[in-house]
This record gives C-alpha cells, structure tokens and sequence, in this order.
C-alpha cells in the first residue's frame, strides 16, 4: 500500500506541476520564435505545423528535476551511485539534445550537430557510464530466462549499443503530435513497476520514483504535446528520454526487456534503416516514407488513429514484460 500511495503521489506530482511548467513556458517560447523547420518532404498536414515552437521537453525535464530536487532536500529520496548514474545520463543527453535543437534553430535547418560529433560525446557519456557503474560493484551478468553470460569488460559496448540505439530510437519515434510522450509515458511507468520489484538493486527506490514522476510530467506535457499539438519535444526532450529507458534497464539489469517495452521505437527504427537500404542497394522505396508512422499516413491513416494503434502495441508489449519482470 505504502508503494501505491508513493506512486500515485509521483505521478500527481508530476503531471500537475507539468502543467502549470507549461502554462508558462508554451507562451514563452512562442514569443521568442524558437520553432524548427518542418521537412519539406512531409505532407500537407505536416507542413501546416510549421512555426509550432520545439524544445517543449524543458517542461517535463524542470518537473522531474524540481521535484526529485525537492525530494532529495525532504529526505524522501537518498544518492546512490545507481541513482548518480541515472541522473547523469538524464542531464547530460538533455544538454546534447539543446544543443542540437539550438543548432537547429539558429542556423534554420533540420541538421543540427554532426552524426560524428554526436557519436562522440555519446562514446564519452557511455565511457562514464561504465566506470561510474563498474565502481559501484554492479555486475556485468545478462541473463534470460534460465540462461546468462558474463560480459566483462565488452558490457561497456552493451551500455554505448543500448544509449545510443534508445536515444535515437525515440527521437526518431517523435514524428507525431502527443506519439512519442504517450509512449514514454508507458515505458516509464512499466520501467517504475519493475523497479519497485528489483529490491536487490541499489537504489531501486529512487529509480521507480524517477520513472513515475517523469511519467505523469510526460502525461502533463502531453496537455501540449496531443493532436493538434501546441509544442513538440525536440531532441531536447527525446534523447534523455531513450537514454534514460536504457540506463533504468541496465541498472535494474534486465537489458533484454527494452525490446518489449521499446518494441515501437524497435520497428519505427528498423523501419527507417530499411529504407534507407533499399534506396542505397536497389534506389527503391520500401516504405512510401519512413519511419513507419509516416507511411501510415501516406495511406491516409489518420494522425490519431496512428498514436491509437501505437500505443495499443506498447501496452501490449509492456504487459508482457510485466508478465516476466514482476510476476514469475
């Protein structure tokens, strides 16, 4: 029961102070311009959206930051070397995502840091991921099912694949109105449950009342976000979100479970390599448009209807993980 009222506290905590976070900021942002071009490649309806302000994601990052600040000086949550490692990935890919956005809009284009650059300070973050996590004494042991290897020291590899492939998987996922929020708000809240359960992990504590404070702020910015949105995310908002779902799954050390519970942003990405292969090896399309969401939409699916049947997906998926995570 004390674990439900925690929750539900978070959760409230969350979305609330989102939306007054939003209130103010929406306004702001559209007085000061600071809106990103929309790909002229997209349709109609995705050109009407142009001059929407981006960067929205500062309203669910300052709510959870606010509040697990708050927490920390009410002695409600306590540091630990896990909770050190989640908060830096959270922070320091948030920094990676204004600056790309920031590019972004002062040059007026959609390229942002290079892929090189980029990769670089990923290689960096992941580099002190590792060390941080290695001197904390977690293992470095995957297992499924009945069945584990010990990666030793090529689990930093695992921890570089899993941030940089997470983090670009939900941006790349964040091409609708309200479609990648909605997701993350239920990747987080089943990542919060799993947590709650993993009460061998250090700091398990503070990483369900991160998931779940975080969920209700993206279920506040959603108030923004949905179709037809008032602000969209940017990158400022989607890395720290799929570097975050990585660094929950390592440190709660059930990695394999980001497949099921990030299985949408698994096919959205899967989707856009596919294409990009085809056009390299045959200069044919596979999709009408990638990612996936858009070629719904070149065969008229309308933008809801989209988020409905994604959703849907990772509900489905994320109860499973629940299935095998928490109850066997």
């Amino acid at each position: 029961m004390l674990i439900l009222t925690k929750s539900i506290i978070c959760l409230m905590l969350g979305f609330i102070i989102s939306i007054l976070l939003g209130l103010m900021i929406v306004p702001l942002l559209k007085r000061i311009n600071v809106s990103q071009s929309v790909s002229k490649h997209l349709n109609e309806r995705h050109l009407a959206k142009e001059g929407t302000p981006t960067m929205g994601g500062f309203i669910f990052i300052l709510t959870t930051l606010i509040i697990l600040i708050f927490f920390l000086f009410n002695h409600s949550i306590k540091i630990n070397s896990n909770f050190i490692i989640l908060l830096m990935i959270f922070i320091s890919y948030t920094i990676l995502g204004f600056i790309d956005d920031f590019m972004k809009i002062a040059f007026k284009n959609n390229k942002g840091l290079s892929i090189l650059t980029k990769f670089f300070i990923e290689i960096v973050i992941a580099v002190c991921f590792f060390i941080v996590f290695m001197l904390s004494g977690n293992n470095t042991i995957v297992s499924i099912f009945n069945w584990s290897i010990d990666l030793k020291f090529f689990y930093g590899f695992l921890i570089l694949f899993m941030l940089v492939g997470s983090s670009n998987a939900v941006n790349i996922t964040d091409g609708l109105d309200g479609l990648c929020a909605g997701l993350c708000a239920i990747s987080f809240l089943t990542y919060g449950i799993i947590a709650w359960k993993s009460s061998y992990i250090i700091g398990y504590q503070e990483i369900a009342i991160f998931c779940f404070v975080l969920a209700g702020a993206l279920i506040g910015f959603l108030f923004f976000n949905f179709y037809p949105a008032k602000i969209f995310m940017g990158d400022l908002g989607s890395l720290p979100l799929g570097a975050s779902l990585a660094t929950i799954a390592l440190i709660l050390k059930c990695e394999i479970s980001l497949v099921l519970i990030g299985v949408v942003y698994i096919i959205e990405t899967i989707s856009s390599f596919l294409q990009i292969l085809f056009i390299k090896l045959w200069n044919k399309k596979l999709f009408l448009k990638s990612p996936l969401h858009h070629h719904l939409e070149e065969l008229d699916f309308c933008e809801s209807d989209i988020i409905k049947i994604f959703y849907t997906v990772s509900l489905f998926f994320s109860l499973i993980a629940l299935i095998y995570y928490v109850w066997l």
